[in-house]
């Protein structure tokens, strides 16, 4: 009778415990994991390899800094020139973007090399942004 009854509450454990699926989105350096909302938290410039990275976000208009970028997972983006406006006209710009292993390309400005993604944070680069040999590094936190 023992045997009996915890081979059934043994059994009603070990058959109620299902992994539950996730309703978390992909998150992964794909159209899918990257999709969504981000803004510009920082850009660096290195003019040389050997030289140190500089603060070229301090660089932009206050306008420039609060824009967001909407990368959407079928290939299509928006740029909004969001808070304060550059120009009233043209603030606001979209096209289509792709992303293949570790490179994202677009037909507007963020193209490069993304160096990390942790589902929240981007970080990527472009070399010969300006010069041969440079390096501009964007990091877009997901809004």
């Amino acid at each position: 009778m023992n045997f009996a009854f915890m081979a059934i509450v043994l059994g009603t454990i070990l058959l109620s415990c299902k992994k539950e699926k996730s309703n978390e989105p992909e998150c992964g350096i794909s159209m899918t994991g990257l999709a969504g909302s981000y803004k510009l938290t920082a850009l660096q410039y290195r003019a040389t390899a050997t030289t140190a990275p500089v603060d070229y976000l301090s660089s932009l208009d206050d306008c420039e800094k609060d824009d967001i970028l909407i990368l959407k997972s079928d290939g299509a983006y928006n740029y909004n020139d969001a808070g304060t406006v550059c120009t009233a006209e043209g603030a606001n710009s979209h096209g289509t973007w792709h992303v293949t292993g570790n490179t994202i390309t677009s037909d507007g400005t963020f193209n490069g090399t993304i160096a990390s993604y942790d589902c929240k944070t981007l970080v990527f680069y472009k070399e010969n942004a300006i010069v041969t040999g440079d390096r501009m590094t964007f990091t877009m936190v997901k809004q």
